[in-house]
């Protein structure tokens, strides 16, 4: 994948990735588990609860880590950055329409932008041809919006225009 040193510009549109009221189901989960030991007969079991939410939480900290690293969209007005990989939009040479037919386009098979092999989960794609001829899907959330930003910063880049806040 082309990768070019570019002034970015301004932030058209961003996807974290992940969430981090994640971690919140943790402290939730030992705070339910112990009211049911308070008010059930017998002994709290402190080492258990404490070891336990430990490692509920611990998961949910690295999980959603992986994601705002991993699987995070930044869309400025030169570059596009899919995880952590980012492409100049100068090296985007097509964004293929939409497609609304039954059959399969050729680019909804091609590997996704960024360092994973596919479209991360609850993502849809769209499909890109880099100016190396190789056909990629730049993906999102909300992928309405984001082709409609994708399309538009790439016509500005192929038009020429500077970025919004530059002095040229």
């Amino acid at each position: 994948m082309p990768e070019t040193a570019v002034e970015p510009g301004e932030v058209l549109f961003a996807e974290s990735g992940g969430s981090w009221w994640v971690v919140a189901i943790g402290p939730i989960l030992i705070g339910a588990v112990l009211a049911m030991e308070i008010s059930g007969p017998g002994q709290v079991h402190w080492p258990v609860i404490t070891i336990f939410g430990l490692i509920v939480i611990g998961f949910s900290v690295v999980q959603v880590f992986a994601a705002r690293r991993h699987v995070s969209v930044e869309l400025t007005e030169t570059t596009l950055r899919q995880g952590t990989r980012t492409v100049a939009l100068a090296d985007i040479e097509r964004i293929y329409p939409e497609n609304n037919g039954a059959a399969p386009q050729k680019w909804e098979s091609a590997p996704a932008l960024g360092e994973l092999h596919g479209v991360p989960r609850r993502r849809k794609g769209v499909g890109v041809e880099l100016s190396t001829g190789a056909i990629a899907q730049a993906w999102a959330r909300d992928v309405t919006r984001f082709r409609t930003e994708l399309s538009e910063a790439h016509l500005a880049v192929r038009l020429g225009l500077p970025p919004r806040g530059s002095t040229e």
